[in-house]
This record gives structure tokens, sequence and C-alpha cells, in this order.
């Protein structure tokens, strides 16, 4: 029987789309049959970052309707092994989603995939909670900022009232706290939360920090995951996530300023 992982925050634009990339691509890295699906109706922005906006013919609200099969829908990723999409519909709006519907496509992933994904839009809205309805694992992305954490906040009251678990008495989502756009930095000069401050007041495990990057607008332009970036520290944290998420344990990078080396600091100190 697959996982069900749902990708959501409270506040948008915080990376969800290029998280559910990100991960789904990991998943199947490490050999596990993997599934992302757009829950983003009218807005879809996955296939884009996948880099399959050209070969979406059906999309997922097509399934739900009976319009097309799943395998007519899904499409193969050209890179990864085990890896498919399942794109969103651009043209419908979300109350073309139904909880009927989106349980038929889940329980016949679940037949033939390890992981679902399922890539959440932003809030609280028809869509995210369809995303987060029938979900065993969630991964709760947050910016370092104020509003961020407060919006993710608002998220995991929901995921601990309004999901099919918590209806059924069954054991609670897994919550994994993924916090990007990450610069220690800026942190150091009061310009960002710090680590523990997030974990102080979402109180969820932390399973990734991921760098602010430019390599992760780049990867996302070329249509590419930004895991597949191996030079990009981005692309690193994502990889190390997904271990993490497989229950690894592995150490946190890029999490600190880099120490300036003795001449560096020779240097500073004659205002050089």
């Amino acid at each position: 029987m697959a996982e069900i992982i749902v990708v959501t925050s409270g506040k948008g634009g915080v990376g969800k789309t290029t998280t559910s990339a990100a991960v789904g691509t990991g998943l199947a890295m490490q050999g596990h049959k993997t599934v992302i699906i757009d829950f983003d109706v009218g807005l879809r922005n996955l296939d884009l970052i996948m880099g399959c906006e050209r070969r979406v013919v059906y999309d997922f609200v097509n399934v739900i309707r009976g319009e097309a099969n799943i395998n007519q829908a899904m499409i193969k990723d050209k890179r990864v092994d085990n890896l498919h999409i399942l794109p969103a519909s651009q043209t419908r709006d979300k109350d073309a989603l139904d909880q009927d519907g989106v349980q038929r496509v889940l329980e016949e992933l679940a037949k033939n995939f390890d992981y679902i994904i399922c890539d959440s839009p932003a809030g609280i809205e028809k869509g995210a909670l369809m995303a987060m309805y029938y979900a065993d694992q969630a991964i709760v992305v947050t910016n370092p900022e104020v509003s961020s954490v407060r919006d993710s906040d608002r998220i995991l009251g929901i995921l601990h009232s309004k999901t099919r678990r918590v209806e059924c008495g069954e054991a609670p989502i897994k919550e994994h706290l993924l916090l990007t756009r990450y610069n220690p930095e800026r942190v150091e000069k009061g310009e960002m939360l710090a680590i523990d401050d997030v974990l102080d007041i979402l109180a969820i495990p932390l399973v990734g920090v991921i760098p602010e990057s430019q390599a992760v607008l780049n990867a996302s332009n070329q249509g590419i995951p930004v895991i597949l970036d191996e030079q990009a520290e981005a692309g690193l944290a994502y990889q190390d996530a997904v271990l993490r998420l497989l229950g690894q344990e592995v150490d946190m990078r890029f999490v600190s300023t880099a120490k300036k080396g003795i001449f560096k600091r020779l240097f500073a100190g004659l205002g050089a």
C-alpha cells in the first residue's frame, strides 16, 4: 500500500511545488515507485517545474470526471525511473475536485506506487483540504519569517482536525517541517527567524533546511527538479531531506555561516 504524503503550507510562494518535485524525484532516485499529483486546479505549476508541460494531454480532473483513465493522464518522467506526474487542470476551478473522486484516484494509484506526493495549493481552500484529507504524512513547508510560520501553525491545526485519520480515530498524520530559503547570515543580522525559533513555535520534527539559493529559480526555469543539481547546496539539502524522510540519520548542512580563515580574519581586523 502506498504512503500518501501531502506537501502543504499556509502561505503561498514558500516553495511547495519545488519541494513536491524535489521530494518525489528523490524518492524515485532511491528506488521507490513515486507519483506526484498537482492539486492546484486552475493554477498548475508542477508540470512546468518537472519540464513536462508540453506533454500534458489529460489531467487529474479528467480522471476524476471519468473523461480519461489514470494511465492516459499520468506522465512518465524522462530522467528518473519510477517517477510519474499527474498534472492539474488549468481550465477548471477548485470545485472540480470532489472527495469521492479524489479517493478513487488515490486508491487506484496506491495499487502500483510506493509513494503518492500531493502538491497542495496554499492556504485552506478546497484543493488544499482535499490534498490533506487522505494523507499519511505531511511535509509542512515554511520560510523563516513570522507570517509564514504563523500560517503554517494554522495548517497544523487543520491536519489535527480535518483529515480522514482524525475522523476515523487512526494514528495521527506524521508531520515533518521543511524550512526553505534559509540564510544563516541574515539570521545573525536578525533579519529572519533562526531554526530554533521556528521549531519553538511549530513544535514538529525538522526534516530539512533548504538554503536560500539562485539555483532553485534556475532549476525551475529550466524545468528540472533542483534535487538533480548536485552542484547546488539546495539540491544537496533536498537529497538529505529525502534520506531523513526515509528514516536515515543525516546531519544538517548549510545551516551556519562559513567560518573565516585566518587570513580573512587578519585582514578584517586590519580594516581590509
